[in-house]
């Protein structure tokens, strides 16, 4: 199948975005609320129609994961900053490729996000009580995959559980467009480069 790097661009973007979430999260106790609310959003939505849907539609949501992924791309050390946030970003992909074999553990997943609607209806997305239950799903991911994920002590350790469940749903779905993430990172760095580069070029200046 023909790989489609638009899409697997902003997939891994996605993941990146979560990642830096992540890694502020685990710092400083707080990150940025924009970025945050999209990613949050994309856990919810279980049928959209593009990889773009998944972030409101708009290239813009995803100028952090996209100057993440850049980051990440070009990045060489083995130690420090740049490096975690590398751990964090092959931590959500390893989960996803072991999840995403196993039909059974996905459907289930799938189903516990789909509750998350009746809670919505009362309280608000960012809530200590509907990111208590995403921390519960992406626990349940890992209690799922755990036999196989070697990654899963460090995600859980110093992980915000919701905006990694993102990432991993993000990797899910950027799997699904031809983009098996492990070996993109690997052999079509340039091209993930330049695609990145591009859509950032598209950007408005942030202020």
């Amino acid at each position: 199948m023909a790989k489609n790097y638009y899409d697997i661009t902003l997939a891994l973007a996605g993941i990146c975005q979560a990642s830096h979430l992540v890694q502020q999260l685990a710092h400083q106790g707080q990150c940025q609320p924009e970025a945050l609310n999209v990613s949050l959003r994309s856990v919810i939505d279980l049928n959209p129609g593009s990889t773009l849907a998944m972030f409101g539609n708009d290239e813009a949501n995803l100028r952090l994961g996209l100057e993440t992924l850049m980051a990440v791309l070009n990045s060489s050390r083995r130690q420090g900053a740049g490096a975690e946030l590398t751990r964090y970003t092959l931590s959500m992909v390893v989960l996803e490729h072991k999840l995403s074999g196993n039909k059974a553990a996905l459907a289930t997943l799938a189903q516990r996000i789909s509750q998350l609607d009746r809670q919505l209806a009362h309280y608000e997305l960012s809530s200590e009580t509907i990111t208590s239950a995403m921390a519960g799903i992406y626990g349940r991911s890992h209690q799922l995959a755990r036999a196989a994920h070697s990654g899963h002590r460090l995600a859980r350790r110093v992980a915000e559980p919701p905006v990694a469940e993102q990432g991993s749903r993000h990797a899910a779905g950027g799997h699904a467009r031809g983009g098996h993430f492990q070996l993109q990172l690997m052999f079509s760095r340039q091209r993930l480069l330049r695609e990145a580069k591009t859509i950032l070029s598209r950007l408005s200046p942030a202020y």
